[in-house]
């Protein structure tokens, strides 16, 4: 995998990396590949793809009525393998997947297939973090990063553990609940980003509830990348895929503006 698609050369610049969000397969099978392209247009610096679930426990409203039509579109891993493979050429990919997927599928067999579709990393909700170590160590053999996700309740210990398993980077969930989209920055998420970096040399994303350009600016000066998802399926749905890269494109404005952390 050349170093391009790789999730760890969209950090180190000085600036904070730009993550959006897609659901693989919505608003329709062509649709969301539109979608991955106004995101690359715009600017993003690693294009998080998630893949649809029955149950997707960390996700809030939008994202799950974007995963349920997904499916109702006939969504499934070989797609959204596909899928990244179109754009992992240009930029870094992400699969945000539930280990349920993993697991019907095979862990050796899924690390394969998602190597050769230029996946470069794994957000994986559901694995919890003291089963994760021997899947972290196949997926470093298949060349794919783990990128564990810490909470505002992740304790110190926990975070020393978290810090030590990610290959890739750490995802920072900015509150205790599941992924929406808010006006401003939620009390603690600016102390766990602290927390985080102070435990581990892996970059620390932000992400659940960046909800304007304002807000990504603000937590592109203490974040090493920010995440978007709901408020960018929204505009999905609202107004298509030109419209969330025209809004991506001001988020991508708004975070340059906070110039390079020293």
């Amino acid at each position: 995998m050349s170093d391009a698609g790789c999730v760890s050369s969209a950090f180190g610049e000085g600036r904070a990396a730009l993550i959006p969000y897609l659901t693989g397969g919505y608003p329709s099978l062509d649709g969301a590949k539109e979608v991955g392209e106004a995101y690359i247009e715009a600017g993003a610096d690693i294009v998080e793809i998630g893949v649809p679930f029955s149950d997707p426990l960390a996700d809030g409203p939008v994202i799950q009525g974007t995963t349920k039509k997904a499916l109702e579109n006939g969504t499934d891993l070989e797609y959204c393998l596909d899928l990244a493979s179109g754009f992992s050429g240009r930029v870094p990919v992400a699969f945000l997947i539930y280990y349920n997927v993993i697991f019907a599928r095979g862990v050796e067999r899924f690390l394969s297939e998602a190597s050769d579709a230029g996946v470069s990393g794994l957000v994986i909700p559901d694995l919890p973090m003291d089963e994760s170590e021997e899947f972290s160590g196949f997926a470093a053999k298949a060349g794919v990063s783990f990128c564990p996700l810490a909470a505002p309740t992740s304790t110190d210990s926990r975070l020393d553990e978290i810090g030590a398993a990610a290959t890739g980077f750490v995802y920072c969930v900015s509150v205790a609940g599941v992924t929406g989209a808010r006006d401003s920055l939620p009390p603690g998420a600016v102390e766990l980003l602290r927390r985080v970096k102070a435990k581990t040399s892996a970059p620390a994303a932000l992400g659940f509830g960046i909800g304007s350009p304002e807000t990504a600016a603000e937590a592109a000066r203490e974040a090493d990348g920010v995440i978007i998802g709901s408020k960018l399926m929204q505009i999905v749905d609202e107004g298509g895929p030109e419209a969330a890269g025209a809004w991506l494109g001001k988020v991508k404005d708004a975070m340059s503006s906070v110039g390079a952390r020293g």
